[in-house]
């Protein structure tokens, strides 16, 4: 019996009798404002728990022997795709022209809806096969001889009239894709380069006629993360009678010394590295893929320009990895925090109704007696 008394000395909630107890308006008001405050507070809690927050790690990138994925999806609404090239070069060495590995190519009409899609083939190569023909055939005309001095042949002929009437139609070009490149510093650009100069010549009537106006919907170098910002994404630099080159940095360099003079600066931010990002999920799904920063140059032609228009984009890569882990509080976190929410607004409920029942008792009480007088 003895230790049932010092167990119930104990009780730090002690209980009191049923007739005891008084039951209020202004205590039901509080109880009900209390639970709702509750509920919210329970509600919200809830949702911070179950969403995730990202941690953000940084070690030596080890990878070798992968390629860069480079997606490409840009507009050009004065090119048309017959004469648009897709040509990259790195610093190993290796230089492509007019890339056909997963890239397609829309054609796009005056008022930019698609009107045809093609893969994107060697067509402007065969310009270069076909000049280099033998063009001493007996069968040959004079005149078809001059042409194949200057790179002029039945099918450029037929590049030639159909470019042309393209351009009169207003039609444009959108390239879109994936670009596989080596993990090494170098740049991939969009132009009429693939085409012979005289033909182009014969096209454009000059390099300043090229307009290589154009939107880029996406640019990106891997896979999207939750959260991952792409400058370029949304980019569109529309040229008026006027012409130039586009240089997009995507690679750290310390001062634009070696930028010739005619070259205007559009944002003189700090140019940053492609970085390796690996997004790794909460569900341990591995995500590789890059982020980057990016600073831009405009080169407009002059007259005695020798070079033609074209979009660069060029890129090196950060020797750092980024890791970014998702991941989730603990369960533990979670109650202690609901405890001192519920609790506190318990106590702070308790306290509210004590005053409320008060306010309203001395209110009352002078009422009280002058009825009694």
């Amino acid at each position: 019996m003895g230790v049932k008394q010092t167990i119930k000395s104990l009780d730090a909630f002690p209980r009191a009798e049923e007739h005891l107890l008084q039951k209020t308006q202004s205590g039901a008001f509080v109880s009900v404002i209390g639970l709702v405050i509750m509920a919210t507070l329970f509600y919200h809690e809830l949702a911070y728990y179950l969403t995730t927050y990202t941690v953000h790690q940084m070690s030596v990138d080890l990878k070798r022997g992968e390629t860069l994925p480079i997606n490409v999806n840009i507009t050009f609404p004065s090119l048309p795709c017959d004469v648009v090239s897709v040509d990259a070069i790195d610093m190993s060495g290796k230089h492509e022209v007019d890339l056909d590995t997963s890239i397609w190519k829309l054609r796009l009409n005056s008022h930019g809806h698609i009107t045809g899609t093609e893969y994107l083939s060697d067509l402007v190569e065969k310009e270069h096969d076909a000049h280099n023909h033998d063009h001493d055939k007996d069968h040959h005309k004079d005149s078809h001889e001059e042409q194949h001095a200057h790179g002029f042949d039945d099918a450029a002929e037929t590049i030639i009239k159909k470019v042309k009437q393209a351009l009169a139609n207003g039609e444009g070009c959108r390239v879109y894709g994936i670009l596989e490149v080596q993990r090494v510093a170098g740049n991939f650009h969009i132009s009429v380069h693939g085409l012979n100069i005289f033909v182009a010549q014969m096209i454009f009537d000059g390099a300043k006629h090229v307009n290589v106006s154009h939107i880029i919907h996406d640019l990106s170098f891997g896979p999207k993360y939750p959260g991952i910002h792409n400058p370029l994404d949304g980019t569109a630099r529309i040229l008026h009678e006027t012409s130039g080159t586009f240089k997009y940095y995507i690679k750290k360099r310390k001062s634009p010394s070696d930028i010739s003079s005619n070259i205007f600066v559009l944002d003189d931010n700090e140019i940053s590295l492609i970085v390796p990002t690996e997004y790794r999920y909460i569900s341990k799904e591995v995500l590789p893929t890059n982020q980057f920063s990016v600073t831009e140059y405009f080169s407009p032609m002059t007259d005695f320009e020798r070079t033609w228009p074209a979009v660069y984009f060029l890129y090196d890569l950060s020797p750092i990895t980024v890791a970014i882990k998702e991941e989730r509080r603990s369960f533990l976190h979670f109650i202690t925090r609901l405890c001192a929410i519920l609790g506190g607004t318990f106590a702070l409920t308790g306290m509210l109704d004590r005053w409320m029942y008060r306010l309203l008792e001395a209110l009352t009480k002078p009422n009280h007696r002058s009825g009694l007088l």
